[in-house]
């Protein structure tokens, strides 16, 4: 265990599209097996999402090569929908996400307590990167 309070990163980004439709893409499972990744040598095969206080997620995370993969989960703390998500991961961090509608735009805003193995800006770097994914596969998803 650390000592005292962990770190907090934060990151985001402005989605051209519409808060219901960011949600919908965010939260819907088959949405989320097409954007939940970092890099484009990885790729989620399985997504599971009990979007209710208290309900559990996972995303299965894997390498393409078949040379890595993990669980990424954990338990919803608060829903608001088209508002705010936030939950605790396996591990006992904190994550907030909001969602806040800017005219026809959607900005997203994620809080995420920082782990102690990777360097801060590894993770930052790491999930700006999914989120910027998102922000791809909804606008091109919306265009669709």
């Amino acid at each position: 265990m650390g000592t005292g309070s962990p770190v907090t990163i934060k990151v985001e980004t402005i989605v051209h599209s519409s808060i219901e439709n960011v949600w919908e893409y965010w939260t819907e499972p088959n949405h989320i097996k097409q954007w939940s990744k970092a890099s484009d040598d990885w790729h989620t095969p399985h997504a599971e999402n009990d979007l209710r206080v208290g309900g559990k997620f996972v995303s299965r995370m894997e390498a393409k090569d078949g040379s890595f993969g993990f669980d990424f989960g954990g338990v919803y703390d608060e829903v608001s929908i088209n508002e705010s998500i936030s939950y605790t991961l396996g591990d006992g961090r904190k994550v907030k996400i909001a969602f806040i509608p800017q005219g026809n735009d959607t900005q997203i805003i994620e809080s995420f307590e920082a782990e102690e193995t990777n360097a801060v800006e590894m993770q930052q770097a790491g999930w700006q990167a999914i989120l910027d994914n998102f922000k791809k596969y909804a606008e091109t998803a919306n265009e669709a």
